[in-house]
């Protein structure tokens, strides 16, 4: 929110009395975002969704006056939105490879090392990166003792598998709950090089696990959790990192599910 917010600002700072004309692509959170940024503005906002992006997002960006395009999917979107900002002679605002974006999720590393200094590891869900980006930026630049490791899920894992391969590949995209962390990366991102710097460690999940943690979280904890969100807890409870001897932190990054989705998880544990 902190980086669209900044982006928004900027961007109207830099066309004076023409007020730019926004495209961008997202999952939903991001373009919710980028939504609430402007509806007070006379700034012109469109944002290309993937067809199956929950109904809870679409409304609240709707709600903000922004113009919705669906699409197939994120990889879609995606080439729609940029295709459409060159024609239209718009800005593009990646909801990851942007560096307000990427600025605005720093803050969150800067907000759990203000609370707790001795922290060990930051565990933080992946989609496109600049969610752990920024947190790693941070958190690594002010304390030599904290890690920040990574968790994608198994349907949708570019970075796990572009890492492995020293270069950005191209991935095939698998249905998940986790719709917020779903599609391939821009071959230009600037996350790819910070996370494969500062995040040593990226742990797979796989949807059992994350039905199980998104449903643990609801019933023990009361915490309404989408998908993406729920990652960093499905690593743990699945053992997929190390956490012996650690002060653990686990972003929840996002609580936008729809309510027939999240009572069926919960319905079947």
């Amino acid at each position: 929110m902190r980086g669209a917010f900044n982006t928004v600002l900027r961007l109207a700072e830099e066309q004076g009395a023409n007020p730019p004309l926004i495209v961008t692509a997202s999952a939903g959170n991001h373009g919710r975002a980028m939504a609430w940024a402007v509806r007070d503005s006379n700034i012109s906002l469109t944002v290309y969704v993937p067809e199956k992006a929950p109904r809870t997002k679409l409304e609240a960006i709707a709600a903000s006056g922004a113009t919705i395009v669906h699409c197939r999917d994120y990889d879609d979107a995606e080439r729609r939105a940029k295709e459409e900002a060159s024609r239209a002679g718009a800005r593009y605002v990646s909801p990851y490879s942007h560096p307000d974006v990427i600025a605005g999720a720093g803050t969150i590393g800067l907000e759990i090392l203000d609370e707790w200094p001795d922290v060990d590891l930051i565990v933080v869900p992946i989609g496109g990166g600049g969610l752990i980006s920024g947190i790693a930026l941070a958190a690594t630049a002010l304390s030599k003792r904290v890690r920040v490791a990574g968790v994608e899920v198994e349907a949708s894992c570019p970075f796990t598998r572009g890492i492995a391969a020293g270069r950005i590949v191209e991935i095939d995209v698998q249905p998940t709950l986790a719709d917020g962390l779903s599609g391939n990366l821009d071959p230009d991102t600037l996350t790819f090089d910070i996370v494969r710097r500062l995040v040593p460690e990226i742990a797979l999940v796989d949807e059992p696990q994350l039905r199980g943690a998104i449903a643990g979280l609801m019933k023990y904890e009361e915490l309404r959790t989408e998908g993406a969100g729920a990652v960093g807890v499905a690593a743990l409870t699945g053992r997929r990192l190390d956490t012996r001897g650690k002060r653990v932190a686990v972003v929840l990054s996002g609580g936008n599910i729809d309510q027939e989705l999240l009572s069926a998880i919960v319905a079947g544990g």
